[in-house]
């Protein structure tokens, strides 16, 4: 008797991915599509698995994934897909692309512990790349606002003339043509913060002439954050662009009040017809560098000049007094953190400063006789780097009234990493190895947070939806058989902020494309991750005469 289907799931405990209670039920797969949903008794498949007891849910979406370089190192994605994430939503701020001959030269000596050579220009180019290298994940990508302000006019302090700001917006364009799923930038950091907000709406303009998303590290999680969130809402208004936020937070234990009148705004400016989305990971500490710590004028002109300043006296006696004091003019997490015992050195480039990972930054300067401030503007002269750091800074209570927003998707913001080769040499943020898994684990099943239902829809077809994604995030019948089993009772995350390159556990099977690539808790070696697409490639396909794909 032939077989019926490629895959068959069998007695699965069905989680559509919509919100919807589970169904008991199996699933067929033929090829890399869902072909059938139901009580499928009579059928047979060439390959058949038993979910009894177990979760069925459609694969899971990281909406801020920095799995960027780590995918180009190991395509298997590990503490990513053993937490059931199917698709990694790469560009917080910058993209991979479009790129220039002197952005590639930058790249290139910026390298860290991962070293690659950089074979395209566009961001469709890096995506493709990817794929063609072979990645067990599916990819996606924003265009980046700093990278193309990079591209057009370096890293200077100025807006950009008309010109550049045509150029600007036509790269956009492009990128949005390739397949972006829209535009984002990351307002704290140099060059992005000397953005005005008119230069990000003429930007965001050209994106949302193909549908594309705005999506924003808001120039302000703490002191300022109800106006930078004003900024973000202005910008979708006026733009008339769908916009999220990223990695929702309140910065810094003065400010935790804030929440509140956050979700306010945010809701008020939903009612108005906005859409108006955010994410978050689910950990009480950030994971950005020692660039978070220093002002934005002593980097102006990039990495380079950034060093070149820090090594002069008088520079660094003022930058030394404004790490240390409040400010509103710019986003502070040195002062932030509360105190310098609070803030972790995670990752270096140079070997001779390795030693130092997890060690505090007080506890570092304590080591060389000097001032943390002294200290953070020494490691990055000697690293000539920004110096990845962890910085304790919000709040468990808001972390857990934020879980419970419905309009909230859940990203990383870290890699997709494993606890071999080249990754031991840093440290990195729990959250690579566990965002998800957490969620799962802790907030659902042990502290009752929110319905398994409803973690589950904000993990796959809430982000497939906000990002105008085809025929994923959800399980139906003609979409794509991305697929997670796991255990809602054991399904755990184990990494911490001292051991952080551990496995969550708890999920058994993923498929990718109706590709296997866990079997058992254990990866296949598959590699079947495509590029996901944004809608503006579907409408430039359709200008072109082409057909739509992934």
């Amino acid at each position: 008797m032939s077989a019926d289907y490629d895959l068959l799931i069998r007695n699965g405990t069905i989680y559509d991915g919509c919100g919807r209670p589970p169904v008991a039920g199996d699933i067929a797969v033929n090829g890399e599509t869902i072909a059938a949903i139901g009580q499928l008794r009579g059928s047979r498949g060439r390959a058949e698995l038993d979910a009894r007891g177990l979760a069925v849910a459609p694969g899971f979406i990281n909406m801020l994934s920095w799995a960027n370089r780590s995918l180009i190192e190991d395509g298997r994605s590990q503490s990513d897909i053993r937490q059931g994430v199917t698709l990694e939503v790469l560009g917080e701020g910058s993209s991979m692309g479009p790129l220039n001959d002197t952005m590639k030269r930058q790249m290139r000596e910026q390298q860290g512990d991962i070293k690659y050579g950089i074979e395209w220009t566009t961001l469709g180019e890096y995506l493709d790349h990817l794929v063609k290298r072979g990645v067990s994940c599916n990819v996606a990508s924003f265009v980046g606002a700093t990278t193309v302000r990079v591209h057009e006019i370096g890293y200077a302090d100025r807006p950009p003339t008309p010109d550049e700001l045509k150029r600007m917006q036509q790269l956009v364009r492009d990128a949005m043509a390739e397949g972006a799923v829209g535009i984002s930038s990351a307002l704290i950091y140099g060059p992005a913060f000397y953005a005005k907000t008119e230069e990000l709406i003429t930007l965001c303009q050209a994106a949302a002439e193909y549908n594309g998303l705005y999506i924003s590290h808001l120039r302000s999680e703490s002191s300022r954050l109800l106006e930078a969130a004003d900024e973000l809402i202005r910008i979708a208004r006026e733009a008339q662009i769908r916009a999220e936020f990223y990695h929702l937070k309140v910065a810094g234990q003065p400010n935790w009040h804030k929440l509140e009148a956050l979700i306010q705004k945010i809701e008020a400016a939903r009612a108005e017809g906005l859409v108006i989305t955010a994410n978050m990971y689910n950990y009480p500490a950030a994971g950005t560098g020692l660039d978070a710590a220093m002002p934005p004028w002593v980097q102006e002109g990039g990495d380079e000049e950034w060093v070149r300043r820090l090594q002069d006296p008088a520079i660094r006696q003022r930058v030394k007094r404004e790490m240390a004091a409040p400010a509103d003019a710019w986003e502070n997490f040195y002062v932030a953190a509360g105190s310098p015992d609070k803030i972790v050195l995670a990752g270096f480039k140079t070997d001779r400063l390795k030693p130092l990972t997890g060690k505090t930054l007080a506890e570092v300067a304590q080591m060389r006789g000097t001032s943390p401030e002294e200290a953070a503007m020494d490691l990055v002269v000697e690293d000539n780097y920004r110096v990845d750091a962890i910085y304790f800074i919000m709040s468990e209570d808001n972390l857990r009234r934020q879980l419970k927003l419905p309009w909230v998707s859940f990203g990383s913001d870290e890699g997709s990493v494993a606890p071999e080769g080249v990754f031991l040499k840093s440290s990195i943020h729990p959250r690579a190895y566990g965002n998800v898994a957490r969620l799962l684990g802790k907030y659902v099943r042990e502290e009752k947070l929110i319905p398994l239902e409803a973690a589950i829809r904000r993990l796959s077809s809430l982000p497939a939806s906000n990002l105008k994604l085809d025929r994923r995030g959800a399980l139906k019948p003609g979409n794509f058989a991305d697929i997670v089993i796991f255990d809602p009772a054991r399904i755990q995350d184990h990494a911490t902020f001292e051991q952080p390159h551990q496995y969550a556990t708890g999920v058994r099977d993923v498929f990718v494309n109706g590709v296997q690539v866990l079997k058992d808790g254990e990866h296949t070696g598959a590699k079947p991750g495509q590029v996901v697409r944004g809608p503006g490639w579907k409408k430039a396909s359709a200008q072109a005469g082409g057909l739509n794909d992934t």
